[in-house]
């Protein structure tokens, strides 16, 4: 990479978090090649329509209000002519109650999967890290796989007389779900709990009302969501009940305002000075110009080390598609996500980001305070720090030896991301940068970015599998099950 882009030109801030490009080794006239590209696909009228509640997820025929539920302005937000405002206040004061309301609670159970997991882990994880922040120290426990492994490994701590467990599920028939919900009711019941504290201990986040109230769950401890949010939207919504049970609710506030400060830039910035849209337009020229099919998130924040995985889901899941929404073939989507916490991540995969055969951009995300009030922590974060801005420079510049295998090919592209700290209100607009991203990128590439359609499939094969398990006969192929299939179901059923 021989000429890096003016420093001055390459940084762009917004909600105090600083983009820095300088690396992705894009000239000023590609940049204006790009910026009129985005005007072409019409992503500026892309953005007004889904801040006005337009039907953008086209297959479905809805909105993505998700910034609705950080709308804290509370300024009116319109969906076929009615305001969303007043159902999504109503929630947060709710939240507000129930964390007043909540005394001698030692244990949460959260259950969910996918969207309904991934959110709330990254920010109670994230949050824990933040020095002197008010805890309510409850144990929260993650219960989405449904590997009776982890849920093992949950009840086998959680005290179950001062236990409350939070089921969540948009359609309330999440098979993983209501598995594991099934299965911590029935360790209550073992427990010798009765049917009022079992009553008082369930609560649900649904769109499916009744289905919550048929398992058992009273009106009261019902949280509403809506089919204008995605899952993987949803962290915003009562899914983050955690996030405000145990830091507090000014701290979910906090939360929620950076993820709307995040919003409002998205919404009303130039595409020149547009963190979410300079991003998204950055990867597509990588695509365009190295080819690259997958672009790793490091987070030199051990803090973060979640936030990958949430990343995974936003962007494969919403952009993973090989059709359009006119419904024909596209030329790019979703590459792979990866990534862990640095510096771990340099003493495991970096030797192929540095020397590998296929080049793989980088979002480097910093934080300019330490996470930590220990004595060591201004001199370990300034190693921290040093790390990353070396990583960064070595993957553009490359070393020229006369060994081969001391020679870095460098022109790896990669962005910086930098928070000043690590609190509520910057995870949130972190999250609402990268939700951003993710809305631009399918508008750019012309996909939805609000369906998954693709996620479906393998749970339908998965019943008639399911069903041949549980029988002791030999099973052949059939219309649901192939011969490969078929073999494996015999040998496991041997």
């Amino acid at each position: 990479m021989q000429n890096p882009e003016n420093t001055a030109a390459s940084t762009h801030i917004a909600v105090d978090l600083v983009l820095d490009t300088a690396y992705q080794n894009i000239s000023a006239p590609q940049w204006e090649k790009l910026f009129t590209l985005a005007r072409k696909s019409k992503l500026e009228e892309f953005i007004a329509d889904m801040f006005a509640g337009k039907h953008v997820n086209l297959s479905e025929d809805r909105p993505a209000l998700h910034s609705a539920l950080r709308n804290l302005s509370k300024l009116p937000v319109m969906l076929d002519g009615k305001d969303v405002m007043p159902a999504v206040t109503d929630v947060w004061r709710r939240i507000e109650a129930l964390c007043n309301k909540w005394v001698g609670v030692t244990d949460v159970i959260h259950i969910g999967i996918g969207g309904s997991d991934f959110g709330p882990r990254l920010a109670i994880e994230a949050l824990a890290h933040v020095p002197g922040i008010e805890s309510r120290g409850m144990r929260m426990h993650f219960l989405a796989n449904i590997d009776t492994a982890e849920l093992a490994r949950i009840l086998d701590r959680a005290q179950p007389n001062s236990t409350r467990v939070i089921i969540v599920s948009k359609s309330f028939t999440t098979l993983e779900t209501t598995m594991n919900a099934k299965a911590v009711v029935n360790w209550l019941k073992d427990k010798d709990c009765t049917k009022g504290q079992i009553a008082n201990s369930l609560y649900a986040v649904t769109a499916n009302v009744s289905a919550a109230r048929e398992f058992g769950i009273e009106q009261d401890n019902i949280f509403p969501f809506w089919d204008w949010v995605g899952g993987r939207y949803s962290v915003w919504s009562a899914v983050g009940l955690p996030i405000a049970l145990q830091y507090g609710f000014k701290n979910f506030e906090k939360f929620l305002a950076g993820a709307h400060a995040m919003d409002l830039h998205f919404k009303n910035a130039p595409l020149e000075q547009n963190l979410p849209v300079i991003m998204s337009l950055a990867l597509l020229h990588q695509q365009e110009t190295l080819g690259i099919k997958a672009y790793a998130a490091i987070p030199y924040a051990d803090a973060l080390d979640w936030f990958p995985k949430w990343l995974q889901q936003l962007d494969m899941e919403s952009n993973g598609k090989s059709i359009d929404r006119d419904g024909k073939p596209v030329k790019h989507s979703s590459p792979v996500v990866f990534g862990s916490a640095g510096s771990n991540a340099q003493h495991s995969y970096f030797q192929l980001l540095h020397q590998g055969s296929d080049v793989v951009p980088i979002d480097f995300i910093a934080v300019r305070k330490p996470m930590s009030d220990r004595p060591e922590a201004v001199a370990h974060h300034r190693i921290l720090l040093s790390n990353c801005l070396a990583q960064a420079q070595a993957l553009a510049h490359g070393k020229k030896a006369e060994n081969p295998n001391d020679v870095y090919p460098g022109n790896r592209p990669s962005n910086l991301i930098l928070l000043p700290e690590l609190n509520a209100f910057y995870l949130g607009a972190l999250l609402a940068l990268y939700e951003n991203r993710a809305a631009s990128l399918g508008a750019l590439w012309n996909i939805n970015s609000f369906d998954q359609p693709g996620v479906e499939y393998g749970k339908v094969l998965a019943k008639p599998i399911e069903k041949a398990l549980l029988g002791d006969s030999h099973v052949e192929a059939n219309d649901n099950i192939d011969a490969v299939t078929a073999a494996r179901i015999n040998l496991l059923n041997s």
